[in-house]
């Protein structure tokens, strides 16, 4: 029996808090209002089984944050006449993120949910629904202009706002929730009826067989206008655990010393995450079969001479002592799709998973594609600055309709050999090819450094992947919402370059922080781009080319140190290191640089804080990283 005083605890408990969290994902108090009562009356309709939950709340949130979703149509972002200028900033901030983003804000402020329970109803993993909240929390401080141990207050003013609301007494709720459980039963048993009538006009399943009354199924007549689709329902593959690569097969490409491996498994297990970087349990998640194979080392003695494994001859740079305890590990991860296409899918999307790397402080350092290697294949190198620093070399390759992913995990700063693990990628392709799914094997692998992958919202422009660590700063970067560049934070007081002025199209900003550092204000990196016709981006660039050169001469006390150039007819980059003398104590540097790839152009611009700064190579590279998401650009609209 349902119990209408501990209903009506619930509800007059609840109530005022679901508004607040409603209001503050939707900016739509009476949207969000009428979604929190309704989600009371689902509840009483549902309320045997709600009652026995241990936080009914957890229950009626989902449904009420839907309903307001839903409800809230006639406007992007409502805002009441006469509302707090305060409730409004906080509003307008909120309303600036992404709806995922807002979310987890609101679950980790709102509510007393844990990281694991907040990820679930954000359908994230956790790691990246973690970044998705350090990502909001950033950008919401940013938006807000206030600290990010001040948001929390922030949400005190709209709780004042809501609690001013009227609700209709419990009873009401109750008869509400009673009338629907009433017109859901004459429903059901309407459509029962309805179901018993048609029965036997619906039994007949996919495969053309119909059962009968004695229960043995015979097979149905045949369709003529089936046959075709029929046959393109592909068969479930043979993956046997013996086409995965042996431990053996690692040794002799990784070196590293003894390599064990455990058994293959279908990655069922756990939250399926076996691999940095790794958004989701599969790449294909209606694909027909998956196997997972992990492997790690016994690191070899110290040699006093002699040949080393080839991961431990792979080039040191500043090596630390958690290097000398730390093993060399390594991952496959194999999935069948059901048809060539949905393996193409699959390939790209476990690409995009390391090419836009969403760990915190994993930064993509190369590309290169593959050619010899099955029907297509790729070879990323990442590396990872939390401590022990790693360096991460992974394999993508697809063979019919099989993709394959090898990840190697190396301690410390190294340069592979990329040749080595382009070979393990060959051979780990060559226990699949000959598989009933497979199709191209491996035909000596050729290597070529390609641009990175198009990755993130705005693919033409940087983004937290390709950002260098900060040194002596153990937090990650975190990027704001690119937005339309009213005005240009990269640029120097030396040129000045406007990407707002006509006929300048595609322009946008945005800024790279690091919060949570104990880092000024002014310190960060911000980059702009925008397209203009060929001429016209020849221009641009020559332009500030011209003013950055004058501005020793114009701007007293100011030292321009080139520190790159490069002309040609398809590109343009130039970087500087620009010193403004404050007193005869003081000076501010800058770091800006200038790229252009056809018709599309980017600024790049950082501010250092005295020693935590970013070495010159460093940031040309950051650069030339710039110009290559620059291909990804669109063309300048005209008209």
């Amino acid at each position: 029996m349902r119990n209408p005083d501990e209903f009506d605890a619930f509800y007059k408990d609840a109530r005022a808090r679901l508004l607040l969290q409603t209001y503050a994902l939707t900016g739509d108090l009476p949207a969000s209002r009428a979604a929190v009562r309704d989600s009371f009356v689902v509840a009483w309709h549902h309320w045997r089984k709600i009652s026995r939950l241990d936080d009914p709340e957890s229950w009626a949130r989902p449904h009420a944050w839907a309903h307001a979703q839903r409800r809230h149509t006639a406007r992007l972002w409502h805002r009441e006449k006469g509302l707090d200028p305060e409730d409004r900033a906080t509003l307008d901030a909120l309303g600036k993120l992404p709806v995922t983003q807002r979310k987890t804000l609101l679950l980790t402020h709102l509510t007393t949910v844990s990281m694991a329970e907040m990820a679930r109803e954000v359908g994230l993993p956790a790691p990246e629904a973690e970044r998705e909240l350090q990502t909001a929390t950033a950008q919401f401080s940013v938006h807000r202009d206030v600290p990010t141990t001040s948001i929390r207050l922030l949400f005190e003013g709209l709780r004042r706002h809501v609690d001013t609301a009227q609700w209709p007494r419990p009873t009401i709720v109750r008869r509400a929730g009673a009338a629907r459980r009433r017109t859901h039963t004459v429903a059901g048993a309407v459509a029962a009826v309805a179901a018993l009538v048609v029965t036997g006009s619906l039994v007949t399943d996919a495969a053309g067989v119909r059962p009968t009354l004695d229960r043995v199924a015979v097979p149905a007549r045949p369709d003529p206008a089936r046959p075709a689709a029929q046959a393109s329902v592909a068969k479930p593959a043979d993956l046997p655990p013996d086409a995965m690569l042996a431990p053996e097969q690692v040794a002799a490409h990784v070196g590293g010393g003894r390599w064990t491996a455990r058994a293959a498994t279908d990655n069922t297990a756990g939250d399926g995450l076996v691999m940095s970087c790794q958004r989701a349990r599969y790449a294909d998640p209606k694909g027909i079969t998956a196997l997972v194979r992990t492997f790690g080392t016994t690191p070899p003695p110290p040699a006093s001479g002699g040949k080393a494994g080839k991961a431990g001859q792979a080039r040191q740079a500043g090596p630390g002592p958690e290097q000398r305890t730390t093993k060399v590990t390594a991952a496959q991860v194999t999935e069948v799709s059901r048809s060539p296409r949905k393996a193409l899918q699959t390939f790209d999307t476990t690409l995009g998973w390391y090419a836009g790397c969403l760990d915190e402080r994993v930064q993509l350092l190369s590309t290169r594609r593959v050619d010899g290697v099955g029907d297509e294949a790729m070879l990323l190198v990442l590396r990872d600055w939390d401590r022990p620093v790693r360096t991460i070399v992974v394999g993508v390759a697809r063979t019919g309709r099989l993709t394959t992913t090898t990840t190697t995990r190396i301690p410390g700063a190294v340069r592979p050999a990329a040749r080595d693990f382009a070979q393990l990628l060959g051979t780990a392709v060559d226990g699949l090819c000959h598989l009933p799914a497979g199709g191209a094997c491996e035909q000596g692998p050729r290597l070529r450094e390609v641009a990175p992958l198009p990755v993130g919202e705005v693919p033409g422009m940087l983004t937290e992947v390709d950002l260098p660590p900060v040194p002596g700063v153990d937090r990650p970067w975190v990027g704001t919402q690119p937005r339309r560049a009213a005005s240009n934070a990269a640029a120097t007081r030396c040129d000045e370059a406007n990407f707002a002025a006509a006929p300048m199209t595609n322009n946008l900003t945005r800024s790279f922080v690091v919060p949570g550092a104990r880092l000024p204000a002014q310190f960060g990196l911000t980059e702009t781009v925008g397209s203009l016709p060929l001429r016209r981006a020849r221009a641009f660039v020559q332009g500030v080319r011209s003013r950055i050169a004058a501005c020793p001469d114009e701007a007293l006390g100011t030292e321009v140190t080139p520190m790159r150039q490069v002309r040609t007819d398809r590109t343009d980059l130039a970087v500087w290191r620009v010193r403004t003398e404050i007193s005869d104590r003081s000076a501010v540097v800058f770091l800006m640089g200038i790229a252009r790839r056809g018709t599309s152009v980017a600024q790049v611009g950082f501010v250092p804080d005295g020693e935590v700064t970013m070495a010159s190579g460093t940031f040309v590279a950051l650069v030339d990283r710039a110009l290559d998401r620059l291909a990804a650009m669109p063309p300048p609209r005209t008209g």
